[in-house]
Formats: structure tokens, sequence, C-alpha cells
């Protein structure tokens, strides 16, 4: 059955066939909150703008949900910290609204500072008033970016444009990486006492809220003007009235507030203030942008694969090109890995070998405990609730990397002690085979890895090959590819078989009676 997503605000129709290629679409737009929690009684994935609020009771009432989605960038409507407590991706689409937020921040820029919305009532009311709507230049003055991520910068080289001079402050840029983009990077503090205009592009977290207060606003040039495109809440709505009335600010221009959505406010009786109801995604381009982003990375969400958008995962750096093709890779070792020692480990060792360690190990422990869990526990195992289930299940998880290798550029390793014995895993990917078991508690093989693996451990003598083959024959079970690999000792061997159809209990019973067959592991990867 293909899974159910649920689409409660309106995307763009491109979104809602991306995700019709792979996924039963339910449009709920307009529906009731109650409405709305049963339709995602039996739905995996979801999907909002801004106005949908995914609360703790939505969350709790869609029990099969594995992804959300939010057809932007903020997440501000959606419990994050729930969505994560049961396990529920949570994706947006962080890149669609860039350039339309950062036009929307030059349009305001602009507004303001040549007195557009007054001049356009003043006219349209009968009076023609050039003297009383002098304006300012942006040429020659300085602008504070507050926040220099995709926006703001495209903001910096938008403003640089018009003759400013850029300062800013972001305390996870780089000075060279600010040196490069033509911008003066200094403290909050110093861009404050400095700038002309301020521009505010920053998210909405503990952190940021009411950082620009009363306080930081006394700190400010007399006549400064702000523009907050970003989101309500970072800036003190009431401080800037106060500072606006005092004339210590000469202006500003509002996109974003507190509460949203709000039609009544001081700042709207301000001639001073330039006005919009959160405008800075509402483009064409952007929302059809957002609306296919966000549809693609739920539909990979749900077949299994680990969207890089995702806002509640510990990724650290973002995943490189390198790392991205072993991630399902890692995934089947740790089904592999509990599958052939039938437990869990108490300690779990993922290490990435050869070029891998030079990359996050992180993404490729989640994707390992990921195919590791999913063997012992009827809870949905997901990129996010991965590490919760193996913390509950006793299992420590150590993460490593070793530069050195042989044969293989890059390899994943698992290894852990199951009930007493040591355990080990690896793996890696080629470009013609795919994913690929290249190790086996010592034994070397290199099967490509199926749906359906099959590991024996045999006797090193002659006819074992041919009476394996021939049974699986006398079952019309097709062998793919097949690899012998003998011990470190070379008192035993181990066969690897990449079958094309499956295997039952009463199938792997019968293959312990074989003469020489000493163990056999059949593995389901479909």
């Amino acid at each position: 059955m293909r899974p159910k997503v649920v689409v409660a605000e309106t995307i763009a129709a491109a979104g809602i066939e991306a995700l019709a290629a792979t996924c039963e679409v339910d449009i709920a737009v307009g529906v009731d909150k109650e409405e709305l929690a049963a339709r995602l009684f039996d739905a995996a994935g979801l999907i909002v703008r801004s106005e949908t609020q995914v609360d703790a009771e939505l969350i709790g009432a869609a029990g099969k949900l594995e992804v959300i989605g939010r057809a932007g960038i903020g997440v501000d409507n959606i419990d994050v910290d729930v969505a994560t407590a049961h396990g529920v991706l949570v994706v947006n689409a962080p890149n669609a609204n860039t350039i339309s937020a950062a036009e929307h921040t030059m349009a305001l820029l602009l507004a303001q500072a040549r007195r557009v919305p007054e001049a356009d009532a003043s006219l349209r009311s009968g009076a023609w008033e050039r003297s009383r709507f002098q304006g300012i230049e942006l040429h020659g003055k300085t602008l504070g970016v507050l926040g220099l991520g995709k926006i703001g910068t495209l903001v910096a080289q938008r403003a640089s444009s018009f003759g400013m001079r850029i300062v800013a402050y972001d305390p996870y840029i780089s000075v060279d990486r600010a040196r490069r983009l033509g911008v003066e990077l200094g403290e909050l503090s110093e861009v404050l006492a400095e700038a002309d205009f301020i521009t505010i592009h920053l998210p909405r977290t503990r952190e940021t809220e009411g950082l620009v207060d009363a306080e930081a606003i006394a700190s400010m040039k007399d006549g400064v003007r702000i523009v907050n495109a970003a989101r309500g809440g970072i800036l003190d709505e009431s401080a800037l009235v106060d500072a606006i009335s005092s004339g210590k600010v000469a202006g500003a221009a509002i996109d974003v507030f507190t509460v949203e959505p709000t039609t009544d406010s001081p700042l709207f009786d301000l001639p001073e203030v330039v006005v919009t109801p959160h405008l800075g995604a509402s483009t064409q381009e952007a929302q059809d942008k957002a609306g296919v982003a966000v549809a693609e990375a739920v539909a990979e969400t749900l077949r299994g694969e680990l969207v890089l958008s995702a806002v509640n995962l510990d990724l650290g750096p973002s995943v490189s090109e390198e790392v991205r093709p072993f991630l399902r890779l890692a995934e089947q070792l740790g089904t592999i890995f509990v599958a052939f020692s039938r437990g869990l480990p108490t300690t779990l060792t993922v290490c990435g070998q050869g070029r891998l360690a030079d990359e996050p190990v992180r993404p490729l422990v989640l994707a390992a405990l990921k195919g590791a869990l999913r063997e012992v526990t009827d809870t949905p195992v997901s990129y996010v609730n991965a590490p919760v289930i193996a913390e509950q299940r006793g299992v420590a998880v150590v993460e490593e990397a070793q530069r050195e290798l042989e044969d293989y550029q890059s390899v994943v390793q698992l290894t852990g002690e199951v009930e007493g014995r040591h355990r080990s895993i690896a793996g890696t990917f080629m470009a013609k085979k795919g994913p690929v078991l290249i190790e086996v508690d010592g034994y070397e093989i290199e099967v490509p890895i199926t749906s359906h693996l099959l590991l024996l451990r045999n006797d090193d003598v002659p006819g074992v090959i041919g009476r394996v083959g021939m049974f699986l024959g006398n079952r019309s079970v097709n062998i793919s590819d097949m690899v012998v690999g003998r011990s470190p000792e070379g008192h035993a061997a181990m066969m690897g078989l990449s079958l094309d159809d499956g295997l039952s209990d009463d199938d792997i019973a019968a293959f312990l009676r074989l003469d020489g067959i000493n163990a056999a592991r059949y593995i389901d990867l479909s």
C-alpha cells in the first residue's frame, strides 16, 4: 500500500503531482482541527504551511505519522520537540523563498527610505505634497545585517549594489567568508552602533527572541531605520513604538509580528512605519518552489531516505556527496549485523574508513541504528527516534574514523559484542555493483547486497558449493551472485549469496542438514 499524506494547506500543483507519484494524497485544505485529526489517524505524512498549528494533540492523534513537511522555512507552528519524541521527522523547504524574501527586504528598505506608502496614500486622497515626503538615499549609508545566512547574504549583495557599506553580525560566519562577500563582520554591539539601517535575518530561537529590545535600540545611532522581514518576536515591537515616538528611530519597515495574524498594532498608527502582512515568501515562484521541495522531502522520507532539510536531526555538518551513497549501505549493514548476530550489541561501534574518515560519522551512525533496530522492535524506527530507542534498549554508540585502508577507497564497518562474542560487518559502495558486503566476522567476501541475502558458514572441502546450488535450484531460487571467503585461520569458509527470491524458516532448517553446512543466516532486506 502507498503511504498516505495529508495536505492541510494549499501547495503548488507540481508539489501534489510529485507526491502522487508515490503516495496517496488526501487534500484537507480548510478542514477544522477535529476533521484534520481524523484524517491523520492512518496517515504517514502531513504537509502544512504557516497557519496550521501542529501541536501535541494533533501529533498524538496520528499514530502512524512519520514526517511533517512545512512548505516554507519557519517551523514556529510545529511542536518540533513533541514530533521528535514521537520519532516524526520535520522537514521544510529552506531554500525556496530566499530570493523572494531578499527582494521583499529591499522593497521594504526602499519604501521606508523614500516614504512610498505615505506618498501613495496622500496622492490618492487628492493632495500633491512633494516637499512633505522628502526621503533619504541608500547610497553611502551603512547597512547592518543581523544574520548572514542565505537571505542575509542575498540582501547584503543587493544592498552593496546600491553603494551601501555592509556590516554584519553572525557568530557562525567566519571572517574569511564575510570578507569574500565584501562584508565587515563585527560584534552585535558594534553593528548596532555603526548602522544607519538595520535589517534582521535571524531565526527565532531562545537566544534571539527579544534580541533587539529597548536596550539594543538605545545603543543605535539616532535616526536609525530598522527592517524586520525575518521572524516576529526578535524585535521588541513595544520598544520600537517608543523609540519612533521619541525620535530615536527615524522609521521602520515590518513584515513579521510577534503574534500573527495581527490587524491591530500601535505600529499601524505611526506614519514612519511601513507594514506588510508577512509577504516575504509571497511570490508565485517561492510558493511553487516551496510546495515542490517539501513534497519531494516528504516522499523521500517515506521511502526511507535521509532528508537533509530535516530540522530535528543532529547531523553535524552537511552530508556530502561522498557520504550519501553510504547511508543506505550503513542501514543495510545494521540490519545484517543484528540478523547475523541474532541480537543487539551492548556497544555498537560505527567506523568510517578511508575517504569516509574525513567526513562526519554521525549520519552513518543514524543510518546503522535505523537498520539495526528495525530487527528488534515493532515501533517504526526513523532517523529521528533511532538514538532514543537505542538508549532505551541499552545500546551505546561509538563513532570512529580510520584513514588507513587497503583494497577499497571507503568502507563502513560495524563492530560489537553480542552475548559475549565479538561480531564484525563491513561494506562498501561500488559504482557498478552498488552496496557490497565485504567482510563478516573476519571472513573476506565481496557479495552485492540485495533484497535477499544468504550467509552460510561451511567446511572448506570439495562438494559443498555444489550441494548448496542444487538445494536452491530444487526450490527454484535463483542465485544472482555468490562469493566464498576463507577464514583467517583457513579452517572454514563462508558463502555469501545474493538471491532473487526469499527463503522460509523451513528452508534454513533444511540447509543446516546439508553435509558441510555449519550455520545459515537468511536476511530479508526487502
